[in-house]
């Protein structure tokens, strides 16, 4: 065996940095501890999936990983432009991490448009591939360059790569009986070999991938094959990458257990089957596709083994409608959407709220008003989530703060639908639904108990001893009114929206009666049994910051940056939002000051102050991305020294 030396370093950025040198020409092969990579090109170029599948192998490989789909709303944006630059990044490490990263190491860009749209957020000394057969002289006027970047001296300050990908790739495939166009559609596997070559990425999972993928496309596939093991040999025999990377695992960051890459999506979706079989329900999805929220659809729609119907309904009224009458029926009952969505369920959720049955509103929130940015993030729904309804027809609010979170996030929701006959208002958002993360697979036994039980006769006795059922006579524990499944002998009654007289149900238009019933549906909310909030505070400081959803891993991630800088900060994330926390009254009133980081212009800011009194700071962004670590750091510096 040959001797090696080696060396370690530690970056500016605190990353360490081990480096074998091997003589005899073979490669150097540093160790990082973490690394950002960004893919960007045309939406058409399949960015997204060759970033699926390097976190697909990331994820096996046992790294711990953040990623961020960034994506066009249109199916097909138009071709080099820089609305039209797809982009997916992906943050790994061998140790524990919240985010997708701030700033890329590594941008692979597949033309002169992903390449200005994205140089922007890369430090200097960064690593950029390119395609040099792309940086054709109109392809750069498109997007404003007047003299190729490769040329004019502007990327000095980074380590350029310039690799003719396309050119390669044709090369490599010139035995197959592909066009040349055909051919080219396969420069995303180049890349992809390419880069698992520099990272030491598994190749096995990608080639089953592929192999399963076109298995009825068999010359495709082949030639997939070829142009991803091509970009593994080009990087392990050409001379312009002189070093490749390794990563360990993260074998310290996750307790024991068996994990698995997922999405929020993909997670709120099992969490939604896991729930059904928790309460011995069948599941029903009434639904009506929208960005981000269509893949929950899509996904239960395989699982009819499980007791799983799924409805994709002719516009959201129609879903929301069909999924109200499934809970009537006996159903663990719901509609997903994003906030268009919600404002055209808005009277069923009310009637929803009348009839009180359990029905479960996701909302997978993106850019608004209106269409808005349907693929891009935010957290203005939260103030329609709470009042986005005629009347006082209140619902619990609930909301995960990790994509793997959006498992029992669905548990939860159910829980609460299911125990206080409520509709529940769940909130994700589009960085939760796109990105992933590892997510340990719990054991059953540690599953909620969610079963019911269904009214089975008569309930009570009038003066006269007669026995009678009652639809809206309560458990006096949880203030629910009884789930009688239509076509019991015995159990008929009166449903509609008009408003119900206490106990009996019927059509009561009594002054006394309406603001009792009122009071005592805000009172069912009202005392929905939560878990107290738990405040992160190991040095008992002056200065908290609260956050909800998704601003958790940029929050959390702040806050170690600023307690590693010797800064005390508290840190407290809320998952329940109506009813808020019993204790979060006495945990705001121990800080002088408390900062709330939100995607909107303020909305739990309003909720809080308006509640607690407490002046609360609002940090806000509505950029349709979620915050950066450094940029929250600085934010909430500020503020402890204010």
């Amino acid at each position: 065996m040959t001797s090696q030396v080696s060396r370690t370093t530690e970056q500016a950025d605190g990353t360490v940095v081990g480096e074998q040198r091997r003589p005899g020409g073979v490669k150097a092969v540093r160790r990082l501890d973490r690394v950002i990579i960004r893919f960007a090109g045309d939406s058409g170029d399949g960015m997204q999936l060759t970033g699926d599948r390097f976190t697909s192998e990331t994820a096996s490989f046992g790294n711990d990983l953040s990623t961020l789909p960034n994506f066009p709303a249109e199916i097909r944006a138009p071709a080099g432009t820089l609305p039209g630059v797809s982009s997916f990044q992906l943050h790994f490490a061998d140790h524990d991490i919240l985010t997708p990263g701030d700033a890329p190491n590594v941008l692979v860009a597949m033309n002169p448009a992903a390449l200005k749209a994205n140089i922007g957020d890369l430090p200097r000394g960064a690593e950029i591939i390119v395609n040099t057969d792309e940086f054709t002289k109109r392809a750069m006027q498109k997007v404003g360059y007047d003299a190729s970047p490769l040329e004019d001296g502007s990327l000095d300050g980074y380590s350029l790569h310039p690799v003719p990908l396309t050119t390669l790739t044709v090369e490599a495939l010139k035995e197959f009986d592909l066009t040349r166009k055909e051919a080219e559609r396969s420069k995303n596997m180049f890349a992809l070999g390419l880069l698992s070559w520099m990272y030491h990425r598994p190749t096995e999972g990608t080639e089953r991938f592929l192999k399963e993928k076109f298995a009825r496309k068999p010359e495709v596939m082949k030639a997939n094959l070829a142009a991803f093991r091509a970009g593994w040999n080009f990087g392990e025999t050409t001379e312009d990458f002189a070093v490749s990377y390794e990563i360990a695992p993260a074998t310290t960051a996750f307790p024991v257990g068996t994990y698995r890459n997922i999405s929020g999506n993909l997670a709120l979706a099992y969490g939604l089957v896991a729930a059904s079989r928790q309460a011995d329900l069948p599941l029903f999805l009434g639904s009506y596709p929208i960005t981000p929220a269509s893949d929950i659809l899509h996904e239960l729609s395989k699982h009819k083994n499980f007791g799983v119907r799924t409805f994709q309904a002719e516009d959201e009224i129609a879903g929301i409608g069909a999924a109200l009458g499934a809970a009537f029926g006996g159903s663990l009952a719901v509609t997903t959407t994003s906030g268009p969505g919600v404002a055209l369920k808005a009277e069923t959720v009310g009637l929803a709220v009348s009839l009180e049955l359990p029905l479960l509103v996701v909302d997978i929130q993106r850019g608004g008003p209106s269409t808005g940015l349907p693929t891009k993030t935010e957290q203005a729904d939260l103030l329609q989530a709470m009042y986005g309804r005629n009347g006082e027809a209140p619902v619990p609010v609930i909301a995960p703060r990790t994509p793997a979170d959006c498992f029992d996030a669905a548990l939860e929701a159910a829980r609460i639908a299911l125990t206080y006959r409520t509709p529940v208002m769940l909130l994700s958002d589009g960085y939760l639904a796109n990105g992933s993360e590892p997510w340990r697979i719990p054991e059953l036994t540690e599953l909620p108990d969610l079963r019911v039980q269904f009214a089975q006769g008569p309930n009570h006795t009038l003066d006269d001893g007669t026995e009678v059922f009652w639809p809206y006579k309560r458990d006096p524990g949880t203030l629910a009114r009884p789930w009688a499944i239509p076509g019991t002998p015995g159990l008929e009654h009166r449903i509609g929206g008009i408003e119900k007289q206490d106990g009996t149900g019927n059509i009561s238009y009594d002054p006394a009666n309406h603001d009792f019933m009122v009071r005592t549906r805000q009172a069912k909310i009202d005392g929905i049994d939560v878990p107290d909030i738990e405040v992160d505070d190991p040095d008992g400081a002056r200065t908290l910051v609260l956050g909800w959803g998704s601003t958790y891993g940029p929050i959390t991630a702040a806050v170690r940056r600023l307690r590693r800088a010797g800064e005390a900060i508290a840190q407290a994330h809320l998952r329940h939002l109506n009813p808020f926390p019993r204790n979060l009254g006495a945990v705001l009133g121990r800080y002088d000051k408390v900062v709330i980081p939100e995607m909107n212009l303020g909305q739990l800011a309003t909720l809080i102050r308006a509640k607690y009194l407490v002046d609360a700071h609002s940090y806000n962004q509505v950029n349709g991305m979620p915050f950066k670590a450094e940029q929250l750091a600085e934010a909430l510096k500020e503020a402890i020294h204010d």
